[in-house]
């Protein structure tokens, strides 16, 4: 028979050196711990979004006001889109010749100024002139061609900081037959008219205030709406469908995913984020455009979701993968025992029973059976 792995012996300690207690212990980790007894499913998932609050600027006595429709793109409420902070217009642009821009296609001469060529850096077609005014090649262009040195400080649209957005998530774990909402049980209109989301207070509020997730990023919020960045908007469904299906609810992480140069990203290359945007219109018979560079940040609606629920399959799995486990393990122990340690003799007696065995003689055996002849 074999020895249990905790042999009872005051002077020799073997538990901790045994390994089948560990491989007890593994099997209860996975059965406990790693929940083994439970089916795991992932959700499918749809995200809803809408933007709400006006901005205001005043450019050289110029006043306008932002809404929704100005400064959010794409406006079809999708689960990435891009709230502008800040901004450079150049309006009036149409099609004609103009000089480039300092530092672009800087010429001496005609010669400097290949017709009909383009350089990645520029704004058009090269026309083959220098022009003696500027020291710059003309080109074929959207003029007056757009100036983006200067980026505006502060930031344009410093009022998005007050802006809310409002996140509608649905998720569904179709192994389960489980659809859950994150305007869970108690999160009506009148809680949604007056709530704005706190990771203290109001955990479960679906309204949030874009200087709010802003600083839950760790980015400054003046800093980022000047060259524009990135953020990430995890909402977590982690949910055990084998208690009440109210305690299934959403939670809201916050992580800025690149930024500019003042915060601790390391990539100093194109930092911001930022796009053109042309609004087009006709005015005398002619084709005009009012050219935007939008600098802004843009939010990623992430869902990441775990149900787990009890079921019979995974259960027996994990209680038979543990018993197997522990046989080979047993069979380690024993190995160890007997054949490593420094009073493996004291195991082996422990462990095996040794007995004498007698070799019978022939003929005594024969005497037994014919008594009669061994008398005589």
């Amino acid at each position: 028979m074999l020895l249990a792995c905790g042999i009872a012996e005051q002077n020799v300690n073997v538990t901790p050196a045994c390994p089948c207690l560990r491989g007890w212990l593994d099997g209860w980790w996975v059965f406990i711990y790693e929940k083994g007894y439970q089916s795991t499913d992932t959700a499918i998932s749809s995200v809803f979004t809408k933007m709400k609050g006006v901005g205001y600027t005043n450019i050289k006595g110029s006043e306008r006001v932002w809404d929704v429709a100005d400064y959010v793109f794409p406006p079809q409420g999708d689960s990435s889109f891009v709230v502008m902070t800040n901004y450079i217009i150049t309006e009036g642009q149409k099609m004609g010749k103009c000089p480039e821009l300092d530092g672009k296609h800087n010429c001496s001469s005609n010669a400097d100024c290949e017709g009909g060529s383009f350089k990645r850096t520029g704004h058009g077609q090269m026309t083959g002139v220098c022009l003696n005014t500027t020291k710059t090649c003309e080109v074929l262009a959207w003029c007056p061609i757009e100036d983006d040195v200067m980026i505006p400080d502060p930031p344009m649209l410093m009022s998005a900081e007050n802006y809310t957005l409002f996140i509608k998530n649905s998720v569904t774990f179709p192994t389960f037959g489980v659809s859950r909402s994150n305007l869970v049980e108690n999160i009506d209109n009148s809680y949604i008219n007056k709530c704005l989301y706190d990771p203290t207070h109001a955990p479960l509020c679906p309204i949030f205030r874009l200087g709010d997730i802003v600083k839950l990023s760790g980015f400054k919020f003046e800093t980022i709406a000047r060259v524009g960045g990135a953020i990430g908007i995890v909402v977590d469904w982690t949910c055990n469908l084998d208690v009440d299906i109210k305690h299934c609810k959403p939670k809201y992480t916050f992580h800025g995913l690149y930024g500019n140069a003042a915060e601790t990203d390391q990539a100093r290359a194109s930092v911001g984020y930022n796009f053109r945007y042309a609004k087009h219109y006709m005015e005398d018979k002619e084709q005009k455009r009012t050219l935007l560079k939008v600098f802004g940040i843009r939010f990623d609606i992430i869902v990441q979701s775990l149900a787990r629920k009890f079921d019979i399959i995974p259960t027996l799995t994990a209680i038979g993968s543990g018993v197997g486990i522990f046989g080979v393990a047993t069979v380690v122990c024993d190995l160890v025992l007997l054949y490593l340690l420094p009073k493996r003799e004291f195991y082996k007696n422990m462990k095996f029973k040794y007995t004498d065995s007698h070799v019978q003689d022939p003929d005594s055996e024969a005497c037994s059976t014919e008594t009669e002849v061994c008398k005589k």
